[in-house]
């Protein structure tokens, strides 16, 4: 059965309004194409509201700024027993709104709810510093919250994405706009209902839902924004750092997109590599950002490689992503399949030698076939830009040296991976690879504890480890004259 749909409209101020134009948009099951619900349609003077309200939400005097660091992780972790309350609710809207197969969802849920308790745990964490600076002076350090936040979501995991960013900005006592992607707004509007009933004041969080051109513009260009983080591409990034500095020098966090690299050495296992690579590129259709969709095989087991692949690519079953068993749903929507569909076929041309794969699967909804090229060279398309689906690409390489070159060879640097028994091998990888996260013997171990972002085009800043919170707050020094003691 579908789940229930709970809400549609915008929320602002903590209150369900209807956006100012009346206008509103469908939003479709990527399992069959139909039509879900009809959402509220937010743009300009929608954000505006929204930014009104956070910003009154974070007036010196109001609620939320008046109250104790510790009561903030509290309603975090409230938060957090409210989700695992609606885990089931939560994991069926997500597979009904995005396509996530109910196994992946519900593990990358639950996964969530130790992200929250672990920010909420760095609330009342935030220290300044005292220092011994020249003369008879006190000086000290403020960190403060930095103010309004405009949070941008993707549309590939937007539960994990509104929790990490939303809790982060809030932990460091932020108030926030949040505009899901267009594709998927349900659950981003059931999280911000939760929040209210943890125990949020209100203004505090603020969902305008609408599209990038109208609301994400809007939110981006806003003078009274002090922050934009987003996650998404890397075109829309470049423009999103454009953007904000066009009125004023907003803080920017850029988590886009990728070309990860992963490196199978001569000596890796290979009842170990084979799973995991597939996997690393397979795992929710191929639409994850760090997915390893440049596979480096060195020589020597490229053939017996490659033979894995295509055996295990073929033995993933492919169906609807409510149904349990299912472990490949659907692309997101008929604009990404096409997408990806248009790479496969430029792979054959370009001349890839076509080993699984390659086709749609049925008539309606979304689906694409695991697909594997080998025979892959660097100068391909398939080898050269993000495709955002599942399309492994086999690369064949010789030495060490020339593999971590060919790696660095991409404007991205987000993710990479390598596995090999030799631990030197495995360090001398990881210094040189251009990437802010590197697997060794694994890929897509994600913890909130552990520091996540890129290199180069591939995003400015971090998110999750000890320190997230500083992407939301500014030191202010404090310099006090000491009177001279005699």
């Amino acid at each position: 059965m579908a789940p229930e749909i709970k809400y549609t409209k915008l929320f602002i101020d903590n209150e369900w309004v209807d956006a100012k134009s009346g206008k509103t948009f469908e939003t479709r099951s990527p399992a069959d194409g139909s039509v879900i619900a009809t959402v509220a349609e937010g743009g300009k003077a929608d954000i505006d509201l929204a930014v009104a309200a956070a910003k009154r939400a974070f007036h010196r005097k109001s609620e939320w700024r008046l109250m104790d660091a510790s009561e903030r992780g509290a309603i975090l972790n409230k938060f957090a027993d409210l989700i695992e309350r609606n885990l089931e609710y939560l994991v069926a809207l997500e597979s009904y709104n995005n396509g996530m197969v109910l196994n992946f969802g519900k593990f990358f849920i639950k996964n969530t709810v130790g992200t929250i308790r672990y920010i909420a745990s760095l609330a009342d964490k935030v220290q300044g510093d005292t220092i011994p600076i020249n003369g008879e002076y006190f000086t000290y350090t403020l960190k403060q919250p930095v103010g309004v936040c405009g949070l941008i979501l993707p549309w590939n995991g937007p539960i994990g994405l509104f929790v990490n960013k939303v809790c982060t900005a809030l932990a460091a006592g932020c108030t926030a706009v949040v505009k899901p992607a267009e594709q998927t707004p349900l659950t981003a509007l059931v999280l911000a209902a939760l929040l209210a009933e943890a125990g949020l004041p209100k203004g505090v969080v603020n969902v305008v839902n609408g599209f990038g051109e109208d609301a994400g513009v809007a939110l981006t260009h806003h003078p009274d924004v002090a922050k934009i983080s987003f996650t998404g591409s890397a075109e829309v990034g470049k423009l999103i750092q454009q953007a904000a500095g066009a009125r004023n020098l907003k803080r920017i966090t850029l988590e886009l997109g990728g070309k990860s690299p992963l490196v199978i050495m001569n000596d890796a296992d290979l009842n170990l590599a084979v799973p995991y690579a597939s996997n690393a590129v397979f795992g929710h259709q191929g639409q994850i950002c760090v997915a390893a969709s440049r596979l480096f095989v060195q020589s020597q087991i490229y053939d017996k490689f490659v033979e894995g692949a295509v055996k295990y690519a073929k033995s993933i079953k492919i169906g609807r992503p409510d149904d349990p068993s299912t472990q490949h749903g659907p692309q997101v929507d008929e604009v990404m399949m096409k997408k990806v569909l248009g790479y496969i076929e430029k792979g054959k041309q370009e001349g890839a030698k076509l080993m699984a794969g390659g086709k749609r699967v049925g008539d309606k909804g979304y689906y694409i076939e695991p697909t594997v090229f080998a025979d892959v060279s660097d100068d391909m398309t398939i080898a050269k830009e993000e495709i955002f689906g599942p399309v492994q690409s086999i690369l064949k390489f010789e030495t060490l040296d020339e593999v971590i070159e060919r790696a660095n060879n991409t404007d991205f640097g987000l993710a990479a991976g390598i596995f090999t028994k030799d631990l030197t091998t495995a360090l001398q990888f990881s210094k040189h690879v251009e990437a802010g996260n590197v697997w060794i013997n694994t890929y897509l171990v994600f913890e909130p504890q552990a520091p996540f972002g890129g290199f180069k085009n591939s995003g400015i800043g971090r998110e999750n480890g000890l320190h997230c919170l500083e992407e939301y707050l500014e030191v202010k020094t404090v310099t006090a004259a000491q009177p001279k003691v005699f």
